[in-house]
Protein backbone atom coordinates (compact mmCIF):
# COMPACT_ATOMS: atom_id res chain seq x y z
CA UNK A 1 0.00 0.00 0.00
CA UNK A 2 1.40 3.40 -0.97
CA UNK A 3 1.75 6.26 1.48
CA UNK A 4 -0.95 8.19 -0.42
CA UNK A 5 -3.37 5.27 -0.14
CA UNK A 6 -2.62 4.88 3.55
CA UNK A 7 -3.34 8.54 4.23
CA UNK A 8 -6.61 8.35 2.30
CA UNK A 9 -7.73 5.28 4.25
CA UNK A 10 -6.88 6.99 7.51
CA UNK A 11 -8.87 10.05 6.57
CA UNK A 12 -11.89 7.95 5.64
CA UNK A 13 -11.71 6.04 8.95
CA UNK A 14 -11.48 9.25 10.96
CA UNK A 15 -14.49 10.63 9.13
CA UNK A 16 -16.49 7.50 9.81
CA UNK A 17 -15.63 7.62 13.50
CA UNK A 18 -16.65 11.27 13.67
CA UNK A 19 -19.99 10.50 12.03
CA UNK A 20 -20.57 7.64 14.46
CA UNK A 21 -19.83 9.88 17.44
CA UNK A 22 -22.21 12.53 16.14
CA UNK A 23 -24.88 9.90 15.59
CA UNK A 24 -24.42 8.54 19.12
CA UNK A 25 -24.68 12.04 20.57
CA UNK A 26 -27.84 12.67 18.57
CA UNK A 27 -29.43 9.41 19.76
CA UNK A 28 -28.45 10.12 23.37
CA UNK A 29 -29.85 13.63 23.13
CA UNK A 30 -33.08 12.29 21.63
CA UNK A 31 -33.40 9.65 24.37
CA UNK A 32 -32.78 12.26 27.07
CA UNK A 33 -35.49 14.41 25.54
CA UNK A 34 -37.90 11.46 25.47
CA UNK A 35 -37.13 10.58 29.10
CA UNK A 36 -37.66 14.17 30.17
CA UNK A 37 -40.94 14.38 28.29
CA UNK A 38 -42.13 11.11 29.79
CA UNK A 39 -41.27 12.26 33.31
CA UNK A 40 -43.07 15.55 32.79
CA UNK A 41 -46.11 13.72 31.40
CA UNK A 42 -46.18 11.33 34.37
CA UNK A 43 -45.83 14.22 36.81
CA UNK A 44 -48.65 16.14 35.11
CA UNK A 45 -50.90 13.07 35.13
CA UNK A 46 -50.26 12.44 38.83
CA UNK A 47 -50.94 16.09 39.60
CA UNK A 48 -54.24 15.97 37.73
CA UNK A 49 -55.29 12.80 39.57
CA UNK A 50 -54.51 14.38 42.95
CA UNK A 51 -56.35 17.63 42.22
CA UNK A 52 -59.52 18.29 44.22
CA UNK A 53 -62.18 20.95 44.67
CA UNK A 54 -64.75 22.03 47.25
CA UNK A 55 -67.25 19.42 46.05
CA UNK A 56 -64.74 16.64 46.81
CA UNK A 57 -64.20 17.98 50.33
CA UNK A 58 -67.94 18.30 50.96
CA UNK A 59 -68.47 14.76 49.67
CA UNK A 60 -65.86 13.31 52.04
CA UNK A 61 -67.01 15.36 55.03
CA UNK A 62 -70.62 14.33 54.49
CA UNK A 63 -70.10 10.69 53.59
CA UNK A 64 -67.99 9.87 56.66
CA UNK A 65 -70.77 10.45 59.25
CA UNK A 66 -73.31 9.02 56.82
CA UNK A 67 -71.36 5.76 56.63
CA UNK A 68 -70.77 5.79 60.38
CA UNK A 69 -74.50 5.86 61.03
CA UNK A 70 -75.10 3.07 58.51
CA UNK A 71 -72.53 0.95 60.35
CA UNK A 72 -74.20 1.72 63.67
CA UNK A 73 -77.52 0.54 62.24
CA UNK A 74 -75.90 -2.57 60.75
CA UNK A 75 -74.35 -3.47 64.09
CA UNK A 76 -77.79 -3.32 65.72
CA UNK A 77 -78.92 -5.93 63.21
CA UNK A 78 -76.38 -8.44 64.47
CA UNK A 79 -78.22 -8.50 67.82
CA UNK A 80 -81.83 -7.77 66.88
CA UNK A 81 -82.54 -9.00 63.35
CA UNK A 82 -84.48 -12.19 62.76
CA UNK A 83 -84.31 -12.84 59.02
CA UNK A 84 -80.92 -14.22 57.88
CA UNK A 85 -81.15 -12.10 54.72
CA UNK A 86 -81.28 -8.95 56.82
CA UNK A 87 -78.29 -10.17 58.81
CA UNK A 88 -76.38 -10.85 55.60
CA UNK A 89 -77.20 -7.43 54.18
CA UNK A 90 -76.15 -5.69 57.38
CA UNK A 91 -72.86 -7.59 57.38
CA UNK A 92 -72.14 -6.53 53.80
CA UNK A 93 -72.95 -2.90 54.54
CA UNK A 94 -70.52 -2.81 57.46
CA UNK A 95 -67.78 -4.60 55.52
CA UNK A 96 -68.05 -2.20 52.57
CA UNK A 97 -68.40 1.09 54.37
CA UNK A 98 -65.71 0.96 57.07
CA UNK A 99 -62.86 0.83 54.51
CA UNK A 100 -64.48 3.74 52.67
CA UNK A 101 -64.55 5.76 55.89
CA UNK A 102 -60.82 5.12 56.32
CA UNK A 103 -60.14 6.22 52.74
CA UNK A 104 -62.29 9.35 53.02
CA UNK A 105 -60.57 10.31 56.28
CA UNK A 106 -57.19 9.92 54.61
CA UNK A 107 -58.21 12.17 51.74
CA UNK A 108 -59.29 14.95 54.08
CA UNK A 109 -55.87 14.82 55.76
CA UNK A 110 -54.11 14.94 52.38
CA UNK A 111 -56.24 17.89 51.30
CA UNK A 112 -55.67 19.78 54.55
CA UNK A 113 -59.41 19.78 55.22
CA UNK A 114 -61.05 19.07 58.55
CA UNK A 115 -63.38 16.17 59.26
CA UNK A 116 -66.20 18.32 60.59
CA UNK A 117 -68.07 15.42 62.15
CA UNK A 118 -71.51 15.47 60.63
CA UNK A 119 -70.77 17.30 57.39
CA UNK A 120 -73.64 19.68 58.02
CA UNK A 121 -76.00 16.90 59.17
CA UNK A 122 -77.56 16.77 62.61
CA UNK A 123 -77.60 13.20 63.88
CA UNK A 124 -79.12 14.18 67.19
CA UNK A 125 -81.89 16.36 65.83
CA UNK A 126 -84.64 15.98 63.30
CA UNK A 127 -82.60 16.92 60.25
CA UNK A 128 -82.83 14.09 57.71
CA UNK A 129 -80.35 15.64 55.30
CA UNK A 130 -78.74 13.00 53.14
CA UNK A 131 -81.16 10.38 54.44
CA UNK A 132 -79.67 10.52 57.94
CA UNK A 133 -81.79 9.09 60.72
CA UNK A 134 -82.78 11.32 63.63
CA UNK A 135 -82.13 10.41 67.26
CA UNK A 136 -85.78 9.40 67.52
CA UNK A 137 -85.40 7.09 64.52
CA UNK A 138 -82.31 5.46 65.98
CA UNK A 139 -83.99 4.96 69.36
CA UNK A 140 -86.97 3.32 67.68
CA UNK A 141 -84.68 0.94 65.80
CA UNK A 142 -82.77 0.12 68.96
CA UNK A 143 -86.00 -0.69 70.79
CA UNK A 144 -87.25 -3.06 68.07
CA UNK A 145 -86.42 -6.73 67.68
CA UNK A 146 -87.26 -9.75 65.55
CA UNK A 147 -89.60 -9.22 62.60
CA UNK A 148 -90.38 -5.67 63.72
CA UNK A 149 -86.69 -4.81 63.66
CA UNK A 150 -86.26 -6.34 60.20
CA UNK A 151 -89.06 -4.23 58.75
CA UNK A 152 -87.93 -1.00 60.42
CA UNK A 153 -84.28 -1.60 59.54
CA UNK A 154 -85.14 -2.07 55.87
CA UNK A 155 -87.37 1.00 55.76
CA UNK A 156 -84.75 3.19 57.40
CA UNK A 157 -81.84 1.82 55.41
CA UNK A 158 -83.68 2.38 52.12
CA UNK A 159 -84.06 6.05 53.07
CA UNK A 160 -80.46 6.16 54.27
CA UNK A 161 -79.12 4.62 51.05
CA UNK A 162 -81.24 6.97 48.95
CA UNK A 163 -79.52 9.90 50.64
CA UNK A 164 -76.09 8.39 49.96
CA UNK A 165 -76.95 7.90 46.30
CA UNK A 166 -77.97 11.56 46.04
CA UNK A 167 -74.70 12.66 47.66
CA UNK A 168 -72.69 10.41 45.34
CA UNK A 169 -74.57 11.71 42.30
CA UNK A 170 -73.75 15.29 43.30
CA UNK A 171 -70.07 14.37 43.66
CA UNK A 172 -70.07 12.61 40.28
CA UNK A 173 -71.37 15.77 38.64
CA UNK A 174 -69.40 18.41 40.52
CA UNK A 175 -66.27 16.73 41.94
CA UNK A 176 -62.77 16.83 40.47
CA UNK A 177 -60.61 14.28 42.29
CA UNK A 178 -60.25 11.10 40.24
CA UNK A 179 -60.36 8.69 43.19
CA UNK A 180 -63.28 10.49 44.83
CA UNK A 181 -65.24 10.32 41.59
CA UNK A 182 -64.55 6.59 41.34
CA UNK A 183 -65.77 6.05 44.90
CA UNK A 184 -68.89 8.11 44.24
CA UNK A 185 -69.75 5.96 41.25
CA UNK A 186 -69.09 2.77 43.24
CA UNK A 187 -71.32 3.97 46.08
CA UNK A 188 -74.08 4.90 43.68
CA UNK A 189 -73.99 1.54 41.89
CA UNK A 190 -73.68 -0.57 45.05
CA UNK A 191 -76.33 1.21 47.06
CA UNK A 192 -78.82 1.40 44.19
CA UNK A 193 -78.49 -2.37 43.97
CA UNK A 194 -79.01 -2.74 47.71
CA UNK A 195 -82.05 -0.45 47.61
CA UNK A 196 -83.66 -2.75 45.04
CA UNK A 197 -82.72 -5.76 47.18
CA UNK A 198 -84.20 -4.21 50.33
CA UNK A 199 -87.43 -3.20 48.62
CA UNK A 200 -87.91 -6.75 47.38
CA UNK A 201 -87.13 -8.16 50.81
CA UNK A 202 -89.49 -5.70 52.49
CA UNK A 203 -92.27 -6.81 50.13
CA UNK A 204 -91.60 -10.46 50.95
CA UNK A 205 -91.71 -9.69 54.66
CA UNK A 206 -95.06 -7.96 54.24
CA UNK A 207 -93.74 -4.47 54.86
Amino acid sequence: MTRKTTLLAGALLAGALALTACSDDSVASHMDSMDSGSAESTSTSASEDAAFNDADVTFAQGMIPHHQQAIEMAQMASERAQDPRVLDLASRIEAAQQPEIDTLTGWLKEWGAEDDGMGGMDHGGMDHGGGMMSEEDMNALMAASGAEFDRLFLEQMIEHHTGAVEMATTEAGEGQNTEALEMANDIRDTQNGEIAEMRQLLTELGG
